[in-house]
């Protein structure tokens, strides 16, 4: 049995539990309790979250630990020496030690993220970057593995975090089937920018949300009109309007994004030839996608690669 410990501190915004949800779904789906999961504070006993609801935890024991995760607070105040020094520890005893949105303060000041890659809270990230420079922030991601230790952006980015742990023990089809359960839209990958098109997009409908996401699976496809109308159950002349609506944007537009965004990511995380990311983000040829980069970004996608490979850690 994989056991999973969240540390609580006063304060903690209780949105950090539904990453540990994302265990107990797993559970539901396997049928058998695949994970423990704890509740653990420094001294046990009831700690207030946010909301002011108090959460019954027990004593700091790492005894059997897999995975280790630390929640958010609204308010970063600093850690408790005990804290501390339970956290020092952790990488030594745990497979994993993860912090959800703010929770990587308490990681930095336990010298977790020194010479890492970490993300957090966009709102927060230049301020963790100050106080602690040996940090690699990259502000822009929905979660960071780096090594032994994973890092999320804001406490909802805490499910997909918690997703891709599962895929990790159980398999993509495990987390794929989670997801569903817990009717989570899509499984956003940790590259993903937390200012991405879909977010962008805000659809309101779960016709056009589906859409979308068929729209995601085949970007490597022609994606017409009708592909997209037959997705959302509505007639091409239907899907266009309600499309726009909700969007603001014309489908062609929207897809358009949805590549470019795909297109940006393999480039900058990926080794791929910029000829294969055209062709399997959809663009079919390196032109029409240097065309739209220079739209989008203003700069090629060599330059985009080059600066990436720059400022990536050695």
């Amino acid at each position: 049995m994989i056991r999973i410990g969240l540390v609580l501190f006063p304060g903690l915004q209780v949105m950090s539990f539904a990453a540990m949800s994302v265990f107990e779904f797993a559970n539901r789906r396997a049928g058998e309790p695949v994970y423990d999961l704890r509740l653990l504070s420094e001294t046990g006993g009831t700690v207030k979250t946010s909301m002011g609801a108090g959460i019954e935890t027990a004593a700091f024991d790492d005894d059997g630990l897999d995975t280790l995760i630390v929640g958010g607070a609204a308010e970063i105040l600093p850690s408790t020496p005990g804290l501390v020094a339970f956290l020092r520890q952790a990488p030594g005893r745990c497979r994993r030690v993860a912090a959800i949105c703010s929770g990587a303060f308490v990681l930095a000041e336990a010298g977790l993220l020194d010479g890492r890659r970490a993300t957090t809270h966009w709102y927060h990230a230049r301020a963790l970057q100050a106080r602690f420079p040996q940090v690699k922030m990259d502000e822009d991601r929905i979660f960071v593995v780096d090594g032994a230790i994973w890092t999320s952006a804001g406490v909802t980015a805490g499910v997909d975090l918690a997703l891709a742990m599962v895929e990790e023990d159980l398999g993509e089809a495990a987390a794929r089937a989670v997801a569903k359960d817990m009717v989570v839209y899509h499984r956003r990958a940790g590259g993903q920018s937390q200012f991405s098109t879909l977010l962008e997009l805000a659809p309101k409908s779960d016709r056009i949300q589906g859409a979308l996401a068929y729209a995601r699976r085949h970007l490597d496809t022609a994606l017409s009109v009708e592909q997209l109308a037959q997705a959302a159950h509505l007639s091409p002349r239907q899907f266009s309007r309600v499309f726009r609506a909700e969007t603001g944007q014309s489908p062609a537009k929207a897809i358009e994004n949805l590549r470019l965004e795909a297109a940006k990511l393999m480039i900058e995380r990926g080794r791929h030839p910029i000829d294969v990311v055209a062709r399997q983000t959809g663009f079919a040829d390196r032109g029409r996608m240097r065309r739209a980069f220079l739209r989008a970004y203003g700069q090629p996608p060599q330059v985009i690669r080059r600066n990436a490979r720059g400022a990536a850690p050695a």
